[in-house]
């Protein structure tokens, strides 16, 4: 049936899309990706066959905004620990051992702050945060005075500062193992690292070490590298860590926006008409 074949819709990075496979297809003519991340994807390679690409960022940009705040607010809660210590048939605990860190008047930086980190943001300022952001680029003023954050031109000016650090970018050449030894050095001893982008932004090695010696207070991945991880891999066995596995889009009216949204563009193209989320290679 290759030659009928004119769309294909990715649904978590499958089927994998590789020369072979664009070459068994000829009359190919758009990938759909349900999700924003296109990691998976070689854009150049794609292009090459004359074949366009969409991602779906607006079904998923609410969704995973909300994952980062949940596992902000369950690590500095602590909800992990104290819901098994609720559950276990002692129910042993010192207050003082149970302290969480407040949410309100803290600073959270953002790393990304594309429509996803700034959905971050304006959930971080109804908790009365204080927000800093890195971006490539600079939000319009008005965006920034909207949520009340700060542009940090350098990633190191808002490590320095922040009680919270929330990866929010997509996962290039140039944000691969973007936080590593140095990065998690210059942050704050009492200072939280949430990850919702990809787990290869960060240095998985360094990150255990950081925390297991206290250069940071905790952790908060709802993605590693990879996925899952080793069942014997040495942040599973830490108590100031809360892993997900990748739950960013994972509700069920997230998933049925995000199917319209690839059909909306696969249409288009099938169409001749362009695409509402198109991805170009860079």
């Amino acid at each position: 049936v290759g030659k009928k074949v004119q769309a294909i819709y990715l649904w978590w990075h499958k089927p994998v899309i590789d020369k072979e496979l664009l070459q068994s297809l000829p009359n190919l003519k758009v990938i759909a990706n349900s999700g924003v991340g296109m990691d998976h994807l070689d854009l150049k390679l794609v292009a090459s066959f004359g074949v366009k690409m969409a991602n779906a960022p607006r079904a998923v940009s609410s969704t995973t905004a909300n994952t980062g705040m949940a596992l902000l607010l369950a690590s500095a809660r602590r909800l992990v620990e104290v819901h098994n210590i609720s559950i276990s048939p002692s129910m042993e605990y010192c207050e003082a051992d149970i302290l969480g860190v407040k949410v309100a008047g803290a600073t959270l930086g953002i790393i990304g702050m594309g429509s996803i980190g700034y959905k971050v943001a304006v959930r971080a300022k109804a908790f009365e945060m204080n927000i800093l952001y890195h971006n490539r680029t600079r939000r319009k003023v008005q965006e920034e005075h909207a949520v009340g954050a700060t542009y940090c031109k350098k990633i190191d000016s808002l490590l320095q500062q922040a009680d919270f650090v929330m990866l929010v970018v997509s996962l290039t050449p140039q944000t691969h193992e973007l936080i590593g030894k140095r990065e998690l050095e210059l942050m704050k001893p009492t200072a939280t690292l949430i990850n919702i982008s990809r787990g290869a932004v960060v240095d998985q090695e360094a990150l255990v070490a950081a925390l297991q010696t206290g250069v940071i207070r905790a952790a908060a991945l709802d993605v590693t590298s990879p996925e899952p991880l080793p069942r014997d891999h040495p942040l599973l066995k830490l108590k100031n860590v809360i892993i997900t596995p990748h739950l960013g889009i994972k509700t069920d009216k997230a998933a049925y926006m995000i199917t319209e949204e690839a059909v909306e563009n696969i249409l288009a193209a099938l169409n001749g008409l362009p695409l509402p989320s198109e991805v170009l290679p860079s």
